[in-house]
């Protein structure tokens, strides 16, 4: 069906294509960027055509921008083209040697009625399209992303100036891994109303079938529930909590705004992928479960962020200067042997990047099963470049290839994925042509253009939990969950110090001695923030705690104990600091009720081993 467009001027979403063909919906960068965008992620093969019609009211003569990336200036492996009622616009786009920008392509003439607009990939290595802009006045679109050019969009688009109200909820999560899920799921069934918003299609986080980690730490009854998988990979957890009439499912919406009112959160903005409608959603209670801290960053609650000094909280594998390095950003992936043999592009590109690298181990065999073995060619160790661990092992480890360490996350998560692309690129042409005949049917089956993610802020409670709180197992009187798994510190190469900067320098995987340890409640809600409380990775946590605080299974069962909590603040008319100060037996009960299924907390609950084998 067509668009009708209300303006002389004529903007339009690359996103909101009647159909995307090959294209994929990239939404992961747009509070940088400023939109969603189409990726053609082909691999090196050419996607199919995304189209789409318009209804232009006012033919005649337009100045044609189109909004493009050149990812790697010099080399444009991104290009693509425009057609217009099927007649090639005369200009390749994003190969101009410039970040996200408005190119101008001379004039073109529009017909009045319905017109068709066509995105022509010609490489297939993630050429990127944000949007299209016919000028009837000859004037250039907004090149900041800033508050005037999200008002000019939505104005081009007809959007309402202000939010939609989307109703008001008990408890507000916002972010849908698996933490998130969990809180979710246990307020429903605690009988509150619940509003689960999500940036992404499908639930999961890093354990969703876009990316594919088998959630550790503990494993309890929640966990286990929506951690199931269907045939496609993807969770159970949509379907779970579709189920439960309290909860709510806001899917590609992404939160951008928080109103604030006494040091409390009344409401937050979200702006829906497709489309660009603006809601406002309004809750007693929010639990942030993202991941990155965003309801930290936009309601200013606060945060720590780095390597906290070795002195400051006497952690063995604390550095002894304080730092920003933190745990950089994953991409996973897939190769297989077709049936005949498989050209691929050269790609220079990518080479620069990868250098002589021609080693594919490390790979995801399917969404739940890690650390695959891939091949290798050439001088190439077969296994990762160090030995691992107290027992010297040596396995295919998907997380070796991280990049971003040293890096803004919040500000450089494109280019770090484009880097950790690259570098896939080079290895994978790399392993083919130094053996041509070996691996002439070699393929990609699969790389995610949805990086894992790794560390960002955490959260500053009225409790910091450090390693050595996990090592002597310290008894807290507000020890609410039990956590468990080893410490996962991921090491990064100082800067120009690794020849393959996209492999990671060192890899600390401590089992301690393979017993749970406590969470205390404080670690669970914002020290400022009155109504905020956290589940997932960034808790109240020092950097060498958060590497075992932050498995999946951990962040369900914080998920749990923040729902426990905002059931009592509702019921009790309080804060969590509230609970903490004058409620801690009523809330420890309630928490153990939802945990009925799961092992004391003196036990040691089952968990997946690492097992360089087979995860």
């Amino acid at each position: 069906m067509g668009k009708k467009i209300q303006s002389v001027n004529i903007l339009v979403e690359a996103e909101d294509f009647d159909d995307i063909g090959g294209w994929t919906i990239d939404s992961q960068f747009q509070a940088i960027m400023g939109s969603p965008y189409l990726l053609a992620h082909g691999l090196g093969r050419p996607v199919a055509d995304a189209t789409t019609t318009i209804e232009v009211e006012i033919g005649g003569q337009y100045k044609l921008f189109v909004r493009a990336k050149d990812w790697v200036p010099g080399h444009a492996p991104g290009r693509f083209k425009l057609f217009i009622n099927d007649v090639p616009v005369d200009h390749q786009f994003a190969a101009n040697g410039k970040d996200w920008s408005w190119e101008a392509a001379g004039h073109v003439n529009l017909p009045t009625g319905k017109v068709k607009l066509t995105l022509h990939d010609l490489t297939g290595f993630d050429g990127r399209c944000d949007a299209i802009y016919f000028s009837a006045d000859d004037i250039s679109p907004p090149v900041t992303v800033d508050e005037n050019a999200r008002q000019w969009r939505n104005e081009l688009r007809g959007l309402p100036p202000s939010p939609k109200d989307a109703g008001s909820f008990d408890v507000v999560v916002v972010g849908g891994g698996i933490s998130g899920c969990a809180a979710a799921l246990s307020a429903a069934r605690l009988g509150l109303s619940v509003a689960l918003i999500h940036d992404r299609p499908v639930l999961g986080g890093n354990a969703s079938k876009e990316i594919g980690l088998m959630p550790r730490g503990t494993q309890g009854s929640v966990l286990k529930e929506i951690g199931k998988r269907t045939p496609d990979g993807d969770l159970m957890a949509l379907q779970i909590l579709q189920g439960e009439s309290n909860a709510t499912i806001f899917l590609e919406q992404r939160v951008f705004c928080a109103e604030m009112e006494n040091n409390s959160i009344i409401s937050v903005d979200a702006v829906a992928t497709r489309g660009g409608l603006e809601i406002r959603i309004s809750g007693k209670v929010f639990i942030d479960a993202s991941g990155v801290a965003q309801l930290a960053i936009l309601s200013g609650a606060q945060t720590m962020f780095g390597r906290e000094a070795q002195s400051e909280y006497g952690e063995n594998y604390a550095p002894k200067d304080a730092d920003h390095m933190h745990h950089g950003n994953t991409l996973f992936f897939r190769t297989s042997m077709a049936d005949k043999p498989v050209p691929f592009p050269e790609v220079p590109w990518a080479t620069e990047i990868s250098k002589d690298y021609a080693n594919l181990s490390g790979q995801l065999v399917k969404p739940g099963v890690e650390n695959g073995r891939g091949p290798v060619a050439g001088d190439n160790p077969p296994t990762p470049e160090f030995r691992f661990g107290s027992k010297n092992d040596t396995f295919p480890a998907t997380h070796f290839w991280e990049y971003g360490q040293w890096l803004d996350p919040y500000t450089s998560g494109e280019m770090v994925r484009d880097y950790l692309m690259r570098a896939l690129y080079g290895t994978f042409s790399n392993v083919k042509a130094l053996e041509p005949k070996a691996h002439a049917n070699l393929r990609f089956e699969w790389m995610a253009h949805v990086a894992a993610q790794g560390e960002f802020c955490r959260y500053k409670g009225d409790y910091v939990l450090s390693e050595v709180d996990i090592t002597e197992h310290r008894t807290f009187d507000d020890a609410v969950i039990a956590n468990d798994g080893a410490f996962c510190v991921h090491c990064a190469w100082e800067d120009g110090e690794g020849k393959y900067d996209f492999r990671l320098k060192d890899w600390i995987w401590d089992n301690r001695d393979e017993q749970p340890y406590t969470i205390p409640f404080r670690c669970l809600y914002s020290a400022n923030v009155n109504n905020l409380m956290a589940a997932g990775k960034h808790i109240s946590v020092t950097h060498v705690a958060g590497s075992a605080t932050k498995h999946m299974g951990n962040g369900a069962q914080h998920g749990v104990a923040a729902a426990a909590a905002a059931k009592l603040c509702i019921d009790l008319e309080t804060t969590p600091r509230g609970l903490y100060e004058n409620h801690l037996c009523e809330l420890k009960e309630k928490i153990s009720e939802l945990t009925a299924c799961d092992h004391d907390m003196s036990q040691n609950p089952p968990q997946p081993k690492f097992d360089p084998a087979v995860n």
